[in-house]
């Protein structure tokens, strides 16, 4: 069977055990040479005689869905699958699977190392202090202050619960929130609307569909506490980067940290003109650990589908 496999990751000399387990299933593999994820025009000469795809984040289109014969799964190395056209691939029979939860630690972790950064601005310290100055920067503490997650899953669970080793204090907003959780953990369940207006720190743990497209967008920053702080480890479309510069500029946003961009890589955004901006390149996921988890998830969610295995974590049946 032939299969195309395009995470970074997951690339020849990169050592990963679970690339062997993939060698031993077939000796026809394909790998992507560009280091990035994958054009609708660069993946359709690649996928169009595999079997299977273990896929990171290309832009999986109609047009390249329908260009693949044979394809049989599209196994998502990671939980979000909003790059992936979801109908078309039930249309032509092409299950598409994720992994869930695998890299919750690892985003959490990266989301709350943003807001610490961009709370007492260790990027623009930093860079100031290397290139000879020794400047004074006053920056805001965390604990007492109201952290809002704007859906709590499991990595907004990894979020919340690195709040309250800070002593904050944790609303949340979910459409499908867990309220057991949080009664257990104490953690109040509010409306979007109560999070947006209540928050010190807002962070956001959502899927890129019509509904969010924007969510964050001029009207809804406009009811944020001056001088709040905004994360994003998810997708950047959540965000209108225009509207956030805006709020960042008449410093009614008191700072911003991304690891997910509207384009990526971004190129010449404004954003970057601010010293209390902190980005990071959608990296959220590449911890050892996690990268260990989500191929060998990835893989073995391929493995189920083609060996004629029952598979869990199919997204479209």
């Amino acid at each position: 069977m032939k299969i195309l496999v395009t995470p970074t990751s997951l690339q020849p000399g990169k050592g990963s055990k679970a690339l062997e387990q993939l060698k031993v299933f077939s000796e026809d593999l394909v790998f992507n040479e560009l280091g990035r994820p994958l054009s609708e025009d660069e993946l359709i000469p690649l996928l169009k005689d595999c079997d299977g795809y273990i896929a990171g984040l290309d832009f999986i289109t109609e047009k390249v869905i329908n260009s693949c014969n044979n394809l049989k799964i599209i196994s998502r190395y990671g939980a979000g699958y909003d790059r992936v056209d979801i109908d078309a691939a039930r249309d032509k029979g092409i299950l598409v699977s994720n992994t869930p939860g695998v890299n919750a630690e690892a985003v959490g972790e990266l989301a709350f190392s943003l807001i610490l950064s961009v709370a007492r601005k260790i990027p623009y310290l930093n860079a100031s202090t290397l290139n000879g100055g020794w400047v004074r920067s006053t920056g805001v503490e965390l604990k007492g202050k109201t952290m809002g997650i704007i859906g709590l899953g499991a990595i907004g669970k990894v979020v919340a619960r690195c709040a309250k080793g800070f002593e904050m204090n944790v609303i949340a907003y979910d459409p499908y929130i867990d309220e057991r959780y949080c009664s257990e953990h104490t953690i109040r369940v509010c409306s979007f609307d109560e999070i947006i207006k209540q928050s010190d720190i807002i962070s956001l743990h959502l899927p890129l569909i019509d509904s969010t497209k924007h969510l964050i967008n001029k009207e809804a920053i406009s009811k944020m506490k001056q001088g709040a702080i905004l994360i994003n480890t998810s997708r950047g479309g959540i965000i209108d980067e225009d509207a956030a510069y805006e709020a960042l500029k008449s410093n009614h946003l008191g700072g911003l940290g991304l690891d997910a961009f509207e384009t990526e890589p971004p190129t010449n955004s404004p954003l970057f003109e601010l010293d209390n901006v902190v980005v990071t390149p959608h990296t959220g996921a590449h911890t050892k650990e996690a990268t260990d988890n989500m191929a060998k998830a990835a893989i073995q969610n391929l493995i189920d589908v083609l060996s004629g295995n029952d598979c869990p974590f199919v997204v479209n049946r």
